[in-house]
């Protein structure tokens, strides 16, 4: 499945541990960032990842990551997290996701671009961590996703 899906957004502050010495968000930390713009993007749908463990013993897991970091965000910085499906297959998706300043958005000036990255993440039994196909009601949720946009 290719689609357009809508943009999911997910309000985010740095907090004092997000950050280096500096004040700085450190740059691993950008990935917790996704990983929670995700998950609730996905609860959004009606998936919840522990439910789905417990019906269809399997999980998400990232596969692969590319990030480009474009400037940084601060201690105390209001930030929006966003994903979008980019392409979901038999046992695998990939999802576009940004980092944006809230802080500095104004009616005139949308929110300056901070961090950029693409996430494929797979479904493997929870088991083995063997590869398996997306459940079905899953890949449903995200087709109805991309049809309301």
């Amino acid at each position: 499945m290719n689609a357009a899906a809508r943009v999911f957004s997910w309000p985010l502050r740095v907090y004092w541990e997000d950050t280096d010495a500096g004040g700085i968000v450190f740059y691993a930390n950008y990935l917790k960032f996704f990983e929670r713009s995700r998950t609730e993007w996905l609860r959004s749908l009606g998936i919840e990842q522990q439910r789905l463990r417990e019906t269809t013993g399997g999980i998400f897991v990232v596969a692969e990551t590319s990030i480009r970091y474009h400037r940084s965000a601060r201690l105390d910085d209001e930030l929006i997290v966003t994903a979008s499906l980019v392409e979901a297959g038999r046992a695998s998706m990939i999802i576009s996701q940004q980092v944006l300043l809230k802080t500095e958005q104004t009616p005139a000036q949308p929110a300056p671009l901070l961090c950029e990255g693409s996430i494929r993440i797979g479904w493997v039994d929870a088991a083995s961590l063997q590869p398996r196909r997306i459940p079905a009601s899953i890949l449903d949720s995200l087709k109805h996703d991309t049809a309301t946009t």
